[in-house]
């Protein structure tokens, strides 16, 4: 049963993505706004139209479907050309059906993608609705039609134009955290760089120095030139755990720029984070391990969860790192996807555990264990201080 619930699942969301392209982001919502067809079948069965009507009426859905699907994937003239198209339509049946204006209210939705200020869009609305005004009145009409597709027009116009003017900001804002992350890192690489520039240069000297000594020595004092070598030895093997650790930087993320980023991220998207963090003593993998935990929370959460408000607090529970990641979203998480699989795998290396509730309807909650480093001394001070922070 499960895996034909999958199956139809699978196969609805490909037929969805051939008549909706997934770029749009719109999702379900165009095939739910075809609902508003019912209105233009209503007088049909109420009896009102006679058998002209009825096929008039059905006539105009196969090529209003066509070009209703097509719209969404055209932009500039093409665009135009197919609201035009849609705004015929409803012209057309008017004639046959009074209730021919829904036509142009599927057309007022789109005038948003045909310019970037709402006052032109209003203006292409208001003119269209005038012309089937003169119509409505040309054909004995009453007022009400013309009325009405200018109301619920106005609506849909102007509603989509905000619906389109926050998607526009929620692609620049993941923009904006992107770059922000890249230049992080960009600017990370460069210090290492610098770093292992300067410590590879002394390092290098010395050795070529001390391996030229113990050259010279080697004929005359074979003794002295053992020990110039081992010197050499001892130098490279400083060296290379330095570079070492140096490099282990690159691939390291820090909590509270994550939290930063996560802040960003959810306010673009409408939704509130809080977040804590209590005075712990982490090691770079340890914070590391946490930080990515908290990127693949937020971002599972700015994608599906549907959520209004979401808080992250970390604290110590006995010898124990507890991350906790809320969210008040629609909850029922399926199967853990690969984000979370690799989270959990890194988190299981550091003898750490992952936990996911998420019961339908009773959204999201994340629990991360990690343990603790005993002490500063056992771990030779190899730890990162986190102060308590709230937002």
């Amino acid at each position: 049963m499960a895996l034909n619930l999958r199956t139809l699942k699978t196969l609805a969301l490909r037929w969805r993505d051939r008549l909706v392209p997934p770029s749009s982001g719109l999702g379900w919502a165009p095939i739910l706004w075809l609902g508003y067809l019912s209105f233009t079948l209503l007088p049909m069965f109420a009896g009102w139209l006679g058998p002209a009507g009825v096929a008039a009426t059905w006539l105009s859905m196969a090529p209003f479907l066509v070009v209703y699907f097509l719209a969404f994937r055209q932009s500039g003239l093409r665009l135009l050309l197919a609201v035009l198209a849609i705004a015929g339509i409803g012209f057309a049946l008017t004639p046959f059906n009074p209730f021919g204006n829904a036509y142009l209210i599927y057309a007022a939705g789109f005038l948003p993608g045909l310019t970037r200020t709402l006052p032109r869009a209003i203006a292409m609305l208001l003119l269209l609705v005038g012309l089937y005004a003169l119509q409505t009145w040309w054909l004995g009409g009453h007022w009400l039609s013309p009325a009405i597709a200018l109301l619920v027009g106005t609506s849909s116009c102007v509603g989509n134009y905000y619906m389109m003017q926050k998607m526009r900001k929620d692609a620049e804002l993941r923009l904006s955290v992107d770059e922000v992350r890249r230049l992080a890192q960009v600017a990370e690489r460069e210090r290492i760089g610098r770093d292992l520039h300067d410590l590879l240069g002394h390092t290098l000297s010395l050795v070529a120095l001390k391996s030229e000594l113990a050259r010279r020595l080697v004929e005359r004092d074979p003794l002295a030139a053992q020990v110039e070598i081992g010197e050499v030895e001892r130098v490279a093997r400083e060296a290379l755990a330095q570079v070492r650790r140096a490099v282990t930087g690159i691939r390291a993320a820090a909590l509270k720029p994550e939290l930063a980023s996560a802040r960003l991220l959810l306010d673009g998207a409408g939704v509130g984070l809080t977040y804590s963090l209590t005075g712990l003593e982490l090691m770079p993998a340890q914070e590391t391990a946490l930080a990515l935990a908290v990127r693949e929370a937020v971002t599972n959460i700015h994608r599906h969860a549907r959520a209004r408000a979401v808080e992250i607090s970390l604290r110590c529970e006995d010898g124990v790192a507890l991350l906790t990641v809320v969210d008040d979203g629609c909850g029922g998480a399926g199967e853990p996807g690969n984000g979370l699989r690799g989270m959990a795998e890194r988190i299981e290396a550091l003898g750490g555990s992952l936990a996911v509730h998420s019961p339908r309807g009773e959204g999201t909650r994340i629990v991360v264990r990690l343990p603790l480093p005993p002490s500063d001394e056992e771990v030779g001070g190899n730890v990162t201080p986190l102060r308590r922070s709230a937002a």
